[in-house]
């Protein structure tokens, strides 16, 4: 069974790192904020947290919501101008310093481009399971020894294994199911900072 010293472990020699963005990298479910801005927030959160607490397949619940909020180009456009990306305390610390460290820095989301006239069901990324698609897909084309994926949803957890391990993030969120089977699981992104620290005074 997977432990949070092996996940610290893992995460001090991380040479990749995946992100998720949507209340990890950023602090808002941009989908749930969307779907507020077009005037149908309830009914699309209700479908959110059923995906993200692995109650429902992510696609079926992608599929729903974007059914429901129906955005056009201009819908998604007047969004972004009047709530840019907010992004999750320390996330650009940390990320700055992964770089330092020669760390390779991805981040895997589901959701979808500028317009919307369904998704793309080819991308890895509308499906369960996607996220274990691409990190093994990291994994095999660049060679990566440790691959960490970190995320708030049950989604995001599916990439452990292949990932070496998995890091919950409640910062902005807590899925109790996330919570409950991550390795380890962090509400601070300062956490992941410290722990990277510790590793410096070590050596």
């Amino acid at each position: 069974m997977a432990t949070c010293a092996a996940a610290k472990q893992i995460w001090r020699k991380a040479s990749c790192v995946c992100f998720d963005v949507d209340s990890t990298l950023l602090i808002d479910e941009a989908i749930d904020e969307l779907a507020k801005f077009c005037g149908v927030g309830k009914e699309v959160e209700e479908w959110t947290t059923r995906a993200m607490g692995g109650g429902i397949s992510f696609r079926e619940a992608l599929n729903a919501r974007l059914s429901i909020i129906k955005p056009s180009r201009q819908n998604v456009s007047d969004y972004i101008n009047a709530h840019p990306p907010q992004f999750s305390p320390g996330i650009r610390d940390l990320v700055s310093r992964l770089h330092d460290r020669g760390t390779s820095v991805y981040l895997v989301s589901g959701g979808f481009q500028r317009e919307y006239a369904g998704f793309d069901e080819e991308q890895p990324t509308s499906m369960s399971g996607g996220k274990k698609t691409v990190a093994e897909k990291l994994k095999n084309y660049y060679g990566y020894k440790t691959l960490v994926a970190i995320g708030d949803g049950a989604t995001d957890m599916e990439a452990f294994p292949p990932a070496d391990t998995f890091i919950g993030y409640g910062g902005n969120v807590v899925r109790q199911k996330v919570k409950d089977n991550a390795p380890w699981f962090v509400t601070d992104i300062q956490e992941l900072i410290n722990e990277l620290e510790n590793q410096c005074s070590d050596e």
